[in-house]
C-alpha cells in the first residue's frame, strides 16, 4: 500500500468513527472484514450501549473472536482509551485471546498501519503511553488496579475461573463515564461475580447464553456423542454444550468446579521433575477403553486410549511410554528411583501385570525403571472414612484438586492439573457417593454407573491410578520418585 492510499484510508476511517462508536458491528465488517454471528452482533451492540455485558457459552461458539473484535473496536474508536484483557492463565490469555487479536488486526489494511502489537501490549502508533491495551493475567488483585481513564474497557476471558478478589478490584476501577466490562466464559462455578451477573446482579448487566448446539461453528457430531454418553442433563453437557451453570447435586463426590479449575491451572514444567508416575486402566468389556496415562509432578496426561486391545500390546505400550520418559528426563539407576507403574489388576488387567513382570525379569538392567504396582478397584480397605480402594483414590484426587488445605482451611495451590478431556470431566464430575451402614463413604461402582446409563469411567480410573500414593522400594543414594 502506498503512502497516498494509507492517508486516504485513515481519513475515511476518521470520518466514520462517530458511526463506529455507536455500531461495532459495522466496524467489524468494514475495518476487520469480520462477519459476526447473530449472537455476536447482539452482544457487540449491547456493549456499545451498556456498561456491563456478560456472556456464558458452550465451547467453540466464537467468544474469543468476539472479545478480539470488542478490544480492537474500543481501542480504535475512543480517544486515549485503556483496555485491560485478562484470563486465569497465561496460556488462555496470550496463546488464545492475544493471538486472536493479532490475527484480526493483521487482516485489516488499516489497523496493521496505525496499531503496534507486542506480546503483552497493543498501542496506537505515536501514543504508546496513553492509548493502549494490555494483557494481564488474573493472578492477583493489584494487576487490575491503577487504571483510570474516561474511556476504559476490561475484558475478562474464562470469567468463571477468575477469583472474587480480582473481580472486586476490576469492579472498583470502573468509575469513568465510558468504563465498560465484558465477561465471557464457560459457566463452571455456581458462585462469584460471573455467576451473580446472571442471578443476583442481573439487573446491572446485559447477559447472554450461547449454546454450542446452536452455533454454526461447532462440530454437531461431537456434541451428539457427548449427549448420548452422559445425558442431556449431565453437568458436562450443561456447561460445555449448552452454556448453562452446573446443577449442584448433593451426592456428587467431586464438584465440576474443582475439575474445571484444575484444567485451567497454569503448569510450570521443571527441567528435572520430582515425580513421574504411569497408570493404566485396562478394559474389561467390549465398550470399555484401555487408557494409559502418566503424571509429571502435578500435571497428568493421557498417552493412549484403545478399544479391543490385547494385554500384550497394552504392556508393550506401557514399556514404550516408560522408556520415552526415561530418555526425556535422563533418568539413571544410579541417581533415580524407578517409575511406579500402577495397573488395574482386576479381570484381564492381571494379564498386563503378568506381562510387565515377565518383561522386567527378561532384562532387569534395561528395565530398572519399571516398578509394577497391581491395584484392585473396589477392594474393601481398613480406613476410618472410606469403604474401599476406589473411594480412597477418589478422595486423594479430590484433595489434590481443592484450592485449600483441609486441616488448616488456608489456601494452597492446585496439586493436580488435569487434561482438558470431555470424557474425563464427565466421569469425575458424575460419580456419586453414599454412606454405608457404618457411616463410611463409598463411591458408586462402575456397574452402578452403567445402570444409570453412563459409560465406564476409564479415563477417570486412569487418573485415580496416577494419583494413588505408593511407597517405592528403598534404595541407597538415589532420588525419590513418589
Amino acid at each position: 500500500m502506498n503512502k497516498n492510499s494509507r492517508v486516504l484510508r485513515k481519513k475515511c476511517f476518521q470520518k466514520k468513527i462517530p458511526e463506529y462508536r455507536k455500531n461495532p458491528v459495522v466496524f467489524a465488517r468494514e475495518v476487520l472484514q469480520f462477519e459476526p454471528d447473530e449472537w455476536q452482533k447482539t452482544a457487540l451492540m449491547d456493549l456499545a450501549e451498556n456498561p456491563k455485558v456478560a456472556i456464558k457459552s458452550g465451547q467453540g461458539v466464537g467468544k474469543t473472536s468476539l472479545e478480539a473484535v470488542a478490544l480492537l473496536w474500543f481501542l480504535c474508536c475512543f480517544p486515549f482509551p485503556r483496555i485491560v484483557a485478562t484470563a486465569p492463565t497465561k496460556q488462555q490469555l496470550h496463546d488464545v485471546l492475544w493471538s486472536e487479536i493479532s490475527k484480526w488486526m493483521n487482516k485489516s489494511p488499516l489497523l496493521s498501519t496505525i496499531l503496534k502489537w507486542t506480546k503483552t501490549y497493543i498501542y496506537m502508533v505515536g501514543n504508546e503511553k496513553r492509548w493502549f491495551a494490555v494483557a494481564r493475567t488474573a493472578t492477583k488483585p493489584e494487576n487490575m488496579q491503577g487504571f483510570h481513564e474516561d474511556h476504559m474497557l476490561f475484558i475478562v476471558d474464562e470469567a468463571s475461573g477468575v477469583a472474587d478478589p480480582i473481580m472486586e478490584a476490576i469492579l472498583g476501577t470502573l468509575s469513568g463515564k465510558n468504563n465498560k466490562l465484558l465477561m465471557c466464559g464457560n459457566p463452571t462455578r455456581t458462585s462469584g461475580t460471573f455467576f451473580d451477573a446472571f442471578h443476583a446482579d442481573r439487573a446491572m448487566y446485559k447477559y447472554h447464553t450461547v449454546s454450542s448446539a446452536d452455533s454454526q461453528r461447532t462440530n454437531k457430531e461431537n456434541i451428539e456423542s457427548l449427549i448420548r454418553k452422559y445425558g442431556i442433563n449431565s453437568n458436562v453437557v450443561l456447561v460445555r454444550v449448552f452454556g448453562e451453570f452446573p446443577e449442584q447435586e448433593d451426592d456428587i463426590f467431586i464438584p465440576l468446579s474443582l475439575i474445571e479449575n484444575s484444567i485451567m491451572t497454569e503448569y510450570q514444567p521443571r527441567d528435572q521433575p520430582t515425580i513421574i508416575h504411569i497408570g493404566c486402566d485396562v478394559a474389561r468389556f467390549g465398550d470399555d477403553k484401555t487408557v494409559i496415562g502418566y503424571k509429571i509432578d502435578e500435571k497428568a496426561e493421557f498417552y493412549k486410549k484403545r478399544q479391543g486391545q490385547d494385554t500384550m500390546k497394552t504392556a508393550d505400550d506401557i514399556i514404550l511410554l516408560g522408556e520415552m520418559l526415561v530418555h526425556k528426563y535422563g533418568l539413571r539407576p544410579e541417581t533415580d528411583s524407578p517409575i511406579p507403574v500402577k495397573v488395574d489388576d482386576g479381570g484381564v488387567g492381571g494379564g498386563v501385570v503378568d506381562r510387565l513382570k515377565q518383561i522386567k525379569r527378561s532384562d532387569p538392567d534395561r528395565f530398572w525403571w519399571l516398578e509394577i504396582y497391581p491395584v484392585l478397584f473396589g477392594q474393601r480397605i481398613k480406613h476410618k472414612y472410606y469403604h474401599d480402594s476406589t473411594t480412597y483414590m477418589m478422595a486423594v484426587v479430590k484433595k489434590l484438586l481443592q484450592p485449600f488445605d483441609e486441616d488448616t482451611g488456608e489456601q494452597k495451590p492446585v496439586e493436580l492439573i488435569l487434561p482438558n478431556d470431555d470424557d474425563l470431566v464427565a466421569q469425575l464430575s458424575g460419580r456419586k457417593y453414599f454412606l454405608t451402614e457404618v457411616s463410611k463413604i463409598k463411591v458408586e461402582s462402575k456397574e452402578a454407573m452403567k445402570k444409570r446409563g453412563l459409560p465406564s469411567p476409564d479415563e477417570a480410573d486412569c487418573v485415580l491410578l496416577l494419583c494413588l500414593p505408593v511407597k517405592p522400594p528403598k534404595r541407597k543414594g538415589v532420588r525419590k520418585n513418589g
